[in-house]
């Protein structure tokens, strides 16, 4: 009998001890995450939609951990206030024109609320403070604009089936082209005689331009383009003098 209860209460001591480490443990982990061990700020934000975020989600700054989610309030029907409490110590890094955004940790995460950093030199924000926000981008318009990019590809690639289907049956002129020799001769013969067409319309031209009667109307369709250059080039030396002048003062 004596040894059963002995036992017994080894066996209650044991658990006792065990739950008090639970219990210390947790409120250790609790009391961290709340930052209860560490002096902290509040500063808030106003949100039009606060997309899933929740009280205790992690505040973030240049990707670190720095306080978490405090309190959110709606404020009205267009305005959602969100409180965040911050370690004390962050306070001198986050400036005036520091900006919160709601994000996501990876595609289904948690939700964070990330404060961007300063981009000059820009005072310390104070305590009580409420910070610019940017609306966060809905995982629904995400997914809604993946889906619409994913049913064009498709439709696009079922037309390049459709098109190597036709030229592998031989349908089409693309698919004579490709399949009838012939066709492809004569192709690069007509693009032979175009350039030969070509080279003899330029020798003419030139040989009109030798022509006693047409040499006047040319010498003047290039002196007239002689003229237009010169007055552009002018433009454009004036247009230099005036940004030294403006340069110099």
């Amino acid at each position: 009998m004596e040894t059963n209860n002995s036992s017994f209460k080894f066996w209650l001591g044991v658990f006792v001890i065990v739950g008090l480490a639970l219990f210390v443990g947790g409120i250790f982990v609790i009391g961290k995450q709340k930052n209860m061990f560490n002096p902290v700020f509040k500063i808030s934000s106003k949100f039009y939609n606060v997309s899933g975020l929740q009280v205790g989600n992690k505040v973030r700054f240049s990707g670190i951990n720095v306080g978490t989610v405090d309190r959110i309030m709606i404020v009205n029907d267009s305005t959602v206030l969100v409180d965040m409490l911050i370690r004390k110590e962050i306070q001198k890094f986050i400036k005036t024109d520091c900006v919160g955004s709601i994000g996501s940790e990876g595609i289904i995460g948690d939700r964070v609320l990330n404060i961007s950093q300063s981009e000059g030199n820009q005072p310390m924000v104070e305590a009580d403070a409420m910070l610019q926000s940017s609306e966060p981008i809905e995982t629904d318009a995400i997914m809604a604009s993946i889906q619409m990019t994913a049913d064009n590809t498709a439709s696009i690639t079922k037309d390049f089936s459709e098109i190597a289907r036709n030229i592998n049956k031989g349908n089409g002129t693309l698919a004579r082209l490709i399949r009838d020799p012939s066709l492809a001769k004569d192709l690069g013969q007509t693009i032979n005689n175009l350039k030969k067409s070509s080279k003899g319309l330029d020798e003419n031209m030139e040989a009109a331009k030798s022509n006693f009667l047409l040499r006047g109307y040319f010498k003047k369709k290039e002196r007239k383009a002689r003229e237009k250059k010169e007055k552009a080039e002018e433009k454009r030396q004036e247009e230099l003098k005036q940004k030294r002048k403006k340069s110099e003062k």
